[in-house]
């Protein structure tokens, strides 16, 4: 029987080890170096409090997350966004503005909303209706989300709109995003449509069909989530996996053979594996492959990592002295606040907080431009978010509780060169086969996109095993 070793018990680990599992002939072992699975998926739960540390949704347009929830018995634990309380604000000039109904992305596809929308101004509004004329780019290179908001919507667009609700799914810079390796859909509508409004109302058109619902009738929204959290996913596939999991223990070491992997496990233990997959991020990866395949192991170390944190807190209804009926706000860059945005996570989602007579609010701090905020102590970054809520929502009273979650160089940037880098990567990975990597770091930094990547990958080693 052939012998798989998983590196790296977050979701694309989790989801690869799974796909090994369909194959009766592969015996895996996936090791992790916390005590713990999920990666960046932890949610806790605390006196009925239910907190997020990492992302607390999906998008339910990829469909690898339905799938797999309903593949492995959670259909019934899905969860859509509380829509009577759809909406989000963008903080601007001191101001909370709600984002214009219609706007898909960063496009507008409502005119009369838009029009009378007061975050963008009248010459920002003109700039942006320009789109309809422009001409598009004449070739397909790559090119920043900045250079590309600029070029088709302009400056108001890209600091009020795209910038924190574009970039921020990444928390990356726009001026160094490449458009190509983070947002290719852009590039496509340009060029099939010749504008992004087109293109979006194009899609809306195509999309005024009934969306498949989930599971049991259940409507689906933009996001969705599980009813105790996107950490009952990652311990639902914990349970589901017969294959030997190993925690708390790193990998130390790996050795290609010519026929397969020894894997150094720990200092006590020595592995021979048929093949391995690396579900960790680029930097641990490229600490793995320095004798194994160097050249990938010095195009990995070329991945910026930004810092983040997420900071949440529990108040009474009668703290607030005034509750928005919305998902949150974001905060552009340029306004110079310390935090980028706040969830609502109570409104925006049930189950969340132990009854009525409480709110949690999520803030996130950090990012490509500010990681050096995320690392403070955790008395200073509370001062911050305190002072900040107090600022832009009046919230004077002391939270009842909060929760620190820190994520240190563990945001992967698709800077300019991604792709071209990824390239080169494989290429030299071809030396090894047998090998392969998966996870945010390389094909997509959202839930769907890692699980894929992780089945992608089991795939490629079966693929490669069963041919030998």
């Amino acid at each position: 029987m052939k012998k798989v070793v998983v590196v790296g018990g977050g979701i694309a680990g989790l989801a690869a080890a799974y796909a090994l599992q369909e194959s009766k002939d592969i015996e895996y072992i996936l090791v992790e170096k916390e005590s713990r699975l999920g990666g960046k998926i932890i949610t806790q739960y605390e006196d009925g409090f239910l907190i997020e540390g990492g992302p607390d949704c999906f998008l339910a347009e990829k469909q690898s997350v339905i799938k797999l929830a309903e593949k492995i018995g959670l259909g019934d634990s899905l969860i859509g966004t509380n829509d009577q309380f759809k909406g989000t604000y963008i903080y601007s000039g001191n101001k909370l503005h709600s984002l214009p109904e219609g706007l898909i992305l960063m496009v507008p596809t409502k005119i009369i909303p838009f029009a009378l929308s007061p975050l963008i101004s009248w010459p920002g509004k003109l700039r942006m209706s320009l789109d309809f004329i422009l001409p598009k780019k004449k070739n397909q290179d790559d090119e920043t989300l900045h250079s590309f908001v600029m070029r088709r919507l302009g400056r108001e667009a890209l600091d009020k709109i795209a910038e924190p609700l574009i970039g921020g799914i990444h928390g990356g810079n726009p001026e160094t995003m490449s458009l190509k390796a983070s947002f290719p859909r852009f590039l496509e509508m340009e060029k099939n449509h010749g504008s992004l409004i087109r293109a979006m109302l194009a899609a809306r058109k195509k999309v005024r069909k009934k969306a498949p619902n989930a599971r049991g009738g259940k409507p689906r929204t933009y996001f969705m989530s599980f009813k105790k959290g996107m950490g009952e996913l990652t311990d639902a596939l914990e349970k589901k996996l017969r294959g030997r999991i190993i925690k708390g223990k790193e990998v130390t070491g790996l050795n290609f053979l010519g026929t397969g992997f020894q894997v150094q496990i720990g200092e006590d233990e020595s592995i021979f594996a048929d093949g391995v997959i690396l579900a960790v991020p680029a930097p641990e990866a490229a600490a793995l492959l320095n004798r194994t395949a160097p050249k990938a192991a010095e195009t990995l170390r070329l991945t910026p990592m930004a810092s983040s944190a997420t900071f949440t807190l529990a108040y009474k209804k009668k703290q607030m002295p005034g509750m928005i009926n919305s998902f949150g706000f974001l905060v552009p860059h340029v306004e110079g606040r310390k935090i980028n945005a706040v969830t609502f996570s109570s409104v925006k989602w049930d189950y969340r907080v132990p009854n009525e007579e409480y709110v949690l609010i999520r803030a996130f701090i950090g990012g490509a431009k500010n990681s050096h905020l995320a690392v403070v102590p955790d008395d200073q970054m509370c001062l911050w978010v305190k002072e900040e809520l107090r600022s832009i929502l009046g919230i004077t009273e002391e939270p009842e509780r909060y929760w620190i979650h820190r994520w240190i160089d563990a945001r992967p940037q698709y800077t300019m060169g991604h792709l071209e880098r990824l390239e080169e990567i494989n290429k030299d990975l071809k030396k090894v086969p047998g090998l392969v990597l998966a996870g945010g770091s390389y094909r997509g930094i959202g839930v769907p996109d890692c699980i894929n990547d992780g089945v992608r990958a089991a795939k490629k080693v079966l693929d490669y095993l069963q041919g030998n």
